[in-house]
């Protein structure tokens, strides 16, 4: 790393050794010093890696363009496209110190929190906004409006996700699945506008100022594309758990939403509308998209983590929880859930 740095006029200080941060299923992150400065090196996990995810290539040319229109957006640093350096494609960011909430939020914070709303019903209204700000931006405004196949976008998003889901079964899908599948088939909506969308929006992809949680930093660009703007909101409403919600969406542990004073799926869309005008008509359908998205991914993890002996003792039981999921995706095609 050192010697290849070199000749890219970067000096990496080798007598600092790299840290692994610790969350996160997909890409691995190590904090690292390059010219005297913190630096983050993003680099996708070992191993086989499915269709479109841990692009290196499109975060960092991402990162190069938009923090131009969206600051919260880290700068690319530097990308390296030769994979025999480090065994993989990488590239290195600006590092940015901040507090990343997952499933459940720091006692720390409850005790500390002042302002005059719920601490919930702060963050969850910060998600949206900074949701909505993403939004407004022109691709053309940051050059980025080459990035992705807008024109299709929809049709081409689910033909996706049911390979991969078919994939990730080995074609044996829960029949809950293929109910679902069913469903979308005969309710895909057209084409709409489309705006640059970051692809897995959530709470614990925006870094918080520990002080006041104003945010930091947006993270995690490897899926950003052009596309629909509701598939985005969908998304992050995926991981969005209410109280009464069955345990799989409690099991997820990806956002403190079932409590903590944060607003309800609902009211979160109802709040995205206010500021996009953005009709929320079609999102049933991108809810339901979204939903299928989160089980096959979950079996994806099933799958790629048990092929490591080592891990498959340790690690929580995905594949039961894909298939939970799988039940639950059901259930809001039918309006039982937001």
């Amino acid at each position: 790393m050192a010697s290849y740095l070199r000749g890219q006029g970067l000096s990496f200080d080798s007598d600092t050794p790299p840290r692994q941060f610790a969350a996160g299923f997909g890409n691995f992150n190590y904090l690292i010093r390059v010219d005297g400065q913190w630096a983050v090196l993003r680099r996708p996990p070992p191993g086989p890696i499915p269709p479109g995810a841990n692009d290196m290539a499109r975060e960092s040319l991402i990162l190069s363009r938009l923090p131009k229109a969206y600051p919260l957006a880290p700068r690319t640093l530097h990308y390296c496209e030769d994979s025999h350096v480090l065994g993989a494609r990488f590239f290195i960011m600006e590092y940015r110190a901040g507090l990343s909430i997952g499933g459940q939020l720091p006692e720390a914070v409850q005790q500390s929190w002042h302002g005059e709303a719920p601490v919930g019903e702060y963050l969850g209204t910060l998600l949206i906004r900074l949701l909505a700000d993403l939004h407004a931006i022109p691709p053309e405004q940051v050059g980025l409006d080459s990035l992705g196949k807008p024109d299709g976008f929809i049709r081409r998003t689910l033909d996706g996700w049911t390979q991969r889901a078919r994939l990730a079964w080995e074609n044996d899908l829960p029949m809950e699945l293929v109910q679902v599948i069913e469903w979308l088939e005969q309710r895909i909506p057209a084409d709409q506008r489309h705006c640059f969308i970051h692809n897995d929006f959530k709470l614990d992809n925006v870094l918080l100022r520990e002080t006041d949680l104003s945010p930091v930093a947006v993270i995690d660009w490897d899926m950003g594309t052009r596309g629909a703007p509701l598939y985005d909101l969908a998304v992050l409403l995926s991981y969005w758990t209410e109280r009464g919600d069955p345990p799989c969406m409690h099991a997820l542990g990806q956002m403190p939403t079932a409590g903590n004073g944060f607003p309800s799926r609902e009211q979160a869309a109802a709040h995205y509308q206010s500021l996009t005008g953005v009709s929320l008509t079609s999102l049933h359908f991108f809810r339901v998209l979204a939903l299928l998205r989160s089980a096959v991914v979950f079996q994806q993890i099933h799958r790629r983590r048990s092929r490591d002996e080592k891990e498959s003792g340790t690690i929580p039981d995905f594949e039961q929880l894909a298939r939970e999921l799988s039940s639950f995706t059901l259930e809001v095609t039918r309006g039982r859930y937001y």
